[in-house]
């Protein structure tokens, strides 16, 4: 027989990618740091004369001057906001909303950040058409250039008080997606080559998941599945997933298996297959149905025939009886 691979999680692997954000973005969050600190409305950046020629440049520069000189109107920065959102064909409750400063390219648009009704933030640049990055990503993309580089310049973030908690806004995306476990930590990971933004789950004791979000609802991927096909799962031990395949296995002729280490197959039309190494016997690789339910089990000595056989174990084949 043959076992076909999982193709999703394949997709996921192969097409994830860093996030990267606008220049333009980055400048307009650094000028703003200082005063948001303070508390103050951040200046507009500055364009020295001569830089660009003609009224163009003298209407910049007068905006410039006027945006700097008092602070911007709550009201209205929130109604800019939600112009931008509307535009961007992005929901968003708008609870706060501030005026950054302006964008670094020669646009000078304004940039926002916004806070949203029990969801995160974002951070938006009103071009057109609008540039939108929500706070976890922000702070995805701050913790992997610190990690990269310490000494490197501050990545933006968002400041808001409602755009802190980026924890519980992530593990609020795992309740979202279903995950079914105590879910102790979880990260952005990249984006999945259909654009969707990829999220590790991490479970306390349990084998962990990938999670996206797409135009249907949320996915989530098994680490065990996503493992099988070449990718990783930072938050997730052999140990749990042994301990996750285990609690699968009551009522099966593999129930007294101590699961030790375990490895996805693959699946055909009859189900999915792992191979399981058991302490003190000899593994085996179960098939389990859609609700993860023993169908079969085959013992390693004579499993040659499921997509190549048992790997964990080593096994002699099984004698061929004499005719």
């Amino acid at each position: 027989m043959t076992i076909k691979r999982f193709s999703r999680a394949v997709g996921i692997a192969a097409g994830l990618a860093i996030m990267t954000l606008s220049p333009a973005l980055a400048v307009a969050q650094e000028q703003s740091g200082a005063a948001a600190q303070q508390g103050e409305q951040p200046k507009a950046e500055r364009v020295m004369p001569g830089r660009i020629g003609g009224d163009r440049n003298e209407r910049r520069q007068q905006r410039e001057r006027q945006q700097a000189a008092a602070p911007a109107d709550p009201a209205v920065t929130k109604a800019e906001v939600e112009a931008i959102f509307t535009a961007a064909s992005t929901s968003c409750q708008v609870t706060e909303a501030k005026l950054l400063g302006l964008s670094a390219d020669e646009a000078k648009v304004n940039v926002y950040e916004a806070a949203c009704a029990g969801a995160p933030g974002y951070i938006l640049v009103a071009s057109t058409p609008p540039q939108i990055v929500d706070c976890v990503v922000l702070d995805s993309q701050a913790q992997a250039a610190r990690a990269a580089n310490p000494e490197a310049p501050a990545s933006p973030a968002c400041s808001l008080p409602a755009n802190q908690d980026i924890q519980g806004f992530l593990k609020a995306y795992a309740t979202q997606a279903g995950v079914p476990c105590t879910v102790d930590e979880v990260k952005v990971r990249g984006q999945s080559s259909n654009g969707a933004v990829v999220y590790e789950v991490g479970c306390a004791g349990a084998d962990g998941y990938w999670i996206e979000k797409n135009a249907t609802g949320w996915e989530k991927t098994e680490c065990l599945q996503v493992l099988g096909q070449s990718g990783s799962c930072q938050f997730t031990t052999p140990a749990e997933q042994a301990a996750t395949v285990k609690s699968w296995l009551p009522g099966s002729d593999a129930a007294a298996c101590d699961v030790q280490q375990v490895r996805l197959m693959g699946q055909n039309a009859n189900g999915r297959f792992v191979e399981m190494t058991c302490a003190g016997a000899e593994g085996v690789i179960v098939r389990l149905n859609a609700e993860r339910v023993v169908q079969q089990v085959y013992p390693c000595a004579t499993a040659q025939q499921i997509g190549g056989g048992c790997k964990l174990t080593t096994t002699a084949p099984a004698s061929t009886p004499q005719t």
